[in-house]
């Protein structure tokens, strides 16, 4: 067996060992989980406030 044939595979072996602690993933959707958390505060304030009115009506008949 050819000596050229054995490099190809030990170099990719040696390249796949890399001794470098990778880095997380970056939190691509992480704006998008924020905005839907902001939209659920909006939503439990407007629900609130409606909820108020109609108490409020109710006591003034």
């Amino acid at each position: 067996m050819s000596p050229r044939i054995l490099i190809l595979p030990v170099l990719l072996l040696v390249a796949a060992c890399d001794s470098k602690p990778k880095e997380p993933p970056p939190d691509i959707i992480k704006s998008q989980r924020q905005a839907m958390e902001k939209a659920k505060g909006v939503e439990q304030n407007l629900q609130q406030s409606a909820d108020q009115r109609r108490e409020q009506g109710n006591q003034q008949r």
